[in-house]
């Protein structure tokens, strides 16, 4: 045997067809797209057009919401922070934020800000500045001595300031918010007999 001479199984590989190469190879002429219209030249936009059929995709039931301005948030539980602690790559004694756990590889990046949750066992004391804490996470911080600062508390009251000043530059003025306290709500049906009286 020589190397000119070596050869793979019969029907192993199969030839390329090789389109519009003249009518004696079956695929010449139309190329094997038949003939005129939208669907034998390139660049089809039909999608998932059904003739006038109502669409699969829109016979299908919608449920939920994506919000498209939603924040990513990193997420990190106790037993992580705790686990940087110990093995010396977090300093407890100074302020924990995004950058330093990201340093310390606890998370891979801050995304749109950090987001404590409260899974696992704490020892240390912290001082943590994140965007925000689930309250579970919160006690266990606070019952070892440390405090969670909440970026999320100060956006919110900063865009609520920013909205109310908007407001006041309309002339429009604020409703009153009723005191909380189940005497002094009142009920939807109620609120409609008052306002037809």
């Amino acid at each position: 045997m020589k190397l000119n001479e070596i050869r793979d199984n019969q029907g192993a590989h199969k030839a390329r067809m090789r389109v519009g190469r003249g009518p004696g190879s079956g695929k010449g002429k139309t190329a094997g797209r038949g003939v005129k219209g939208q669907k034998s030249r390139s660049g089809v936009a039909i999608g998932g057009f059904e003739g006038g059929q109502m669409p699969l995709y829109m016979r299908m039931p919608k449920r939920g919401f994506n919000n498209a301005n939603a924040l990513r948030l990193a997420e990190v539980n106790l037993w992580r922070i705790q686990e940087a602690i110990d093995a010396g790559k977090l300093d407890a004694s100074a302020e924990i934020n995004g950058a330093a756990l990201v340093a310390a590889g606890v998370i891979r990046r801050e995304k749109d800000g950090v987001r404590v949750l409260g899974e696992g066992e704490l020892k240390a004391k912290l001082n943590l500045v994140v965007w925000s804490a689930t309250s579970g996470a919160i006690k266990a911080i606070e019952a070892a001595g440390g405090k969670v600062e909440q970026q999320r508390i100060e956006a919110e009251a900063k865009a609520a300031a920013r909205v109310a000043k908007r407001e006041a530059a309309k002339g429009k003025v604020p409703p009153a918010k009723a005191p909380k306290g189940d005497e002094n709500k009142i009920s939807a049906r109620a609120k409609r007999a008052a306002a037809k009286a």
